[in-house]
């Protein structure tokens, strides 16, 4: 784009989502489930009740949190299914009730806002193999997210709509 005269540069929020699904650190585990199956989507970002950014939770974090002390697939089966499937239950009803406080993610929140150049938002989902992508403002609200597919969808939407 850099190559036409007058084009201007993308930025975050020619492709950021603006109505954002977020949660709060109060907020259980199992109603986070329902909103990420009511919405089909992997995480969201947890704010205050200003909007703020506090962190990230992903349906990724609460497969870890879950997950039994097994090292193989064979180990996990065994201590699911035939030694402790009553144990593994009962954590699972119990955690459902922590709050996402306890297991999002705070460090090492990476963040673009609205104006900001798109290919940096880019190289930080591709560094770090991030999914989703908080957009903030100057006060730390979250006002946006952007994700791969909602780029990929857009880039693909472009290209064949040209």
């Amino acid at each position: 784009m850099d190559g036409y005269k007058g084009a201007r540069k993308l930025e975050v929020k020619d492709f950021m989502i603006r109505d954002v699904i977020t949660v709060k650190k109060e907020t259980t585990i199992r109603e986070l489930l329902k909103v990420l199956a009511h919405h089909r989507i992997g995480g969201v970002p947890v704010v205050d009740a200003e909007g703020k950014l506090l962190g990230m939770i992903s349906d990724g974090d609460v497969i870890r949190f879950l997950q039994p002390k097994a090292r193989t697939v064979y180990d996990f089966y065994i201590t699911i299914v035939v030694n402790e499937q009553e144990d593994f239950n009962e954590k699972l009803v119990h955690s459902l009730d922590f709050p996402v406080e306890k297991i999002m993610k705070r460090r090492e929140l990476y963040t673009v806002r609205p104006e900001d150049d798109f290919e940096n938002a880019l190289r930080i989902l591709a560094k770090h193999h991030f999914k989703k992508l908080p957009v903030v403002n100057q006060a730390g609200r979250v006002v946006g997210v952007i994700s791969r597919g909602d780029i990929m969808r857009q880039i693909t939407d472009k290209l064949l709509n040209s």
